[in-house]
């Protein structure tokens, strides 16, 4: 055991002693540190009583190390970082949400679009505090991930903290794609362009919708880019060769004092723009939204964006774990700052949405039939009146009219319709609720993306 730590410090050290930048390490007293710490852990290994897995212990350390670095800057295991890659392949299974792990606490970076996670109601900012139950916090975000993750079609349950409220979500894990570009043209002839991310792939692909928008005569878009957590710089500069005029749109800063200009290399804008933003929306998105913004070449309009100004870069190590740490900050057009600052919009607008709080969690225990009274009627009562079905105000009392309305409601949702409220009613009712609540609201920020282009 001994001969393994060793072996593995050894790593450690010539990790350490790889081409630095900014900041140069006192070496004496780095090999002092190290030697240190591995007297330290032969001697705690030969008197703690019970047994310890090595490898739990060198993770500890590597996540120690990178715990003193940004929230951005993660050690991964090898099963963590074959994870990691198979999670930027395109799709995965799971609820949808871009997480990292700040102070102790999982933090959701952005709810992806389309997922599980913000039909559910999920919003960026949410602590995600319990996982079935178990408290999460304390985590990395990829120990965490690894919980939240599971077989396609199973529910997971994801308790969050949200303005000092602990709120549950009993959410359905599905296949969540994270890389997409939906065109369509509006009933207005204006383009509209939704961009999930900033894959490597994304240019090629708005590129053939910009195809067909030219042989439709389109000369106005909206690109929305809410909830669009980033991707690659490259990606981002690419597009932005698609829509913003010639000159300097982005300024990187790195580690040993270079800084690089990326530039837009298009002679004449050809669309009038209008872009969709909100506090999802970070990194690279806020890339393409700052250099739109300062060039004055487009509106934006919706929430101000997350504040992600910092590049990191990763790194697949000899044991085929893996890091990824900050080595790089970028600044916008006229070196305008964006990490923790964001991109506000032209025009700020929120869009209505349910509050999923306000409605009582399912037990998913009690079946309450007639004449019951329980908070899981209580709810059952409250969506079958936000769906408009035909009850008095609810009370948590399973009388004859709400009895009915069930009924119809399982009828309505092929549910065999005898009026219980059982696990599958309760189910049905929830996701009901988060359908009405994705697809029955006005989307005011988009409307005014229509109205601003057309004016």
């Amino acid at each position: 055991m001994k001969r393994k730590i060793c072996l593995l410090l050894v790593v450690f050290i010539l990790l350490t002693t790889i081409t630095t930048y900014g900041q140069v390490l006192d070496q004496e007293k780095l090999n002092t540190d190290l030697e240190f710490m591995k007297n330290v852990i032969n001697f705690v290994i030969g008197k703690y009583n019970y047994e310890v897995d090595q490898d739990d212990i060198i993770n500890g350390l590597y996540d120690g190390f990178f715990g003193v670095l940004d929230e951005y800057s993660v050690y991964y295991t090898a099963e963590e970082y074959k994870s990691l890659l198979t999670d930027t392949a395109g799709e995965f299974v799971g609820i949808g949400v871009q997480i990292t792990d700040l102070n102790g606490q999982i933090v959701v970076l952005t709810p992806l679009p389309n997922s599980p996670a913000i039909e559910a109601g999920i919003k960026n900012g949410d602590i995600i505090k319990y996982v079935d139950n178990k408290d999460i916090s304390g985590l990395t975000s990829s120990e965490a991930a690894a919980l939240i993750k599971g077989k396609e079609g199973t529910y997971v349950k994801i308790g969050i903290i949200r303005d000092n409220k602990e709120i549950n979500f009993d959410i359905i894990r599905r296949t969540v794609i994270t890389s997409s570009v939906e065109g369509k043209i509006l009933e207005n002839g204006i383009g509209y362009l939704k961009i999930t991310s900033f894959s490597e792939n994304i240019p090629s692909l708005v590129m053939k919708e910009l195809s067909i928008f030219d042989k439709n005569k389109v000369e106005k878009i909206i690109i929305d880019l809410r909830n669009n957590g980033g991707g690659t710089l490259n990606s981002a500069v690419e597009l932005l060769n698609l829509f913003v005029t010639k000159g300097p749109v982005l300024y990187v800063d790195y580690a040993n004092g270079q800084e690089e200009v990326y530039s837009s290399e298009l002679e004449e804008q050809k669309y009038d723009l209008a872009l969709l933003i909100n506090g999802g929306s970070a990194s690279a998105t806020e890339i393409f939204a700052g250099a739109v913004k300062y060039k004055n070449e487009g509106i934006i309009i919706g929430t101000k964006s997350f504040g992600k100004g910092i590049v990191q870069s990763l790194y697949k190590l000899p044991n085929n774990s893996g890091v990824k740490f900050t080595t790089a900050e970028y600044f916008s057009v006229d070196k305008k700052p964006v990490h923790k600052v964001g991109i506000t919009p032209d025009i700020i607008i929120e869009n209505p949405v349910i509050d999923l709080s306000k409605y009582p969690t399912f037990s998913k225990e009690n079946k309450p039939s007639l004449g019951n009274v329980s908070l899981d009627v209580l709810g059952a009562e409250m969506i079958l009146e936000t769906l408009s079905y035909d009850i008095n105000k609810p009370d948590g009392i399973y009388d004859e009219i709400s009895f009915a309305q069930i009924k119809k409601f399982q009828k309505d949702n092929k549910l065999y319709p005898y009026g219980t409220i059982d696990i599958a009613t309760q189910n049905a009712l929830y996701q009901a609720l988060v359908s009405y609540s994705s697809n029955n609201l006005a989307d005011l920020q988009l409307e005014t993306a229509i109205e601003q282009l057309i004016k």
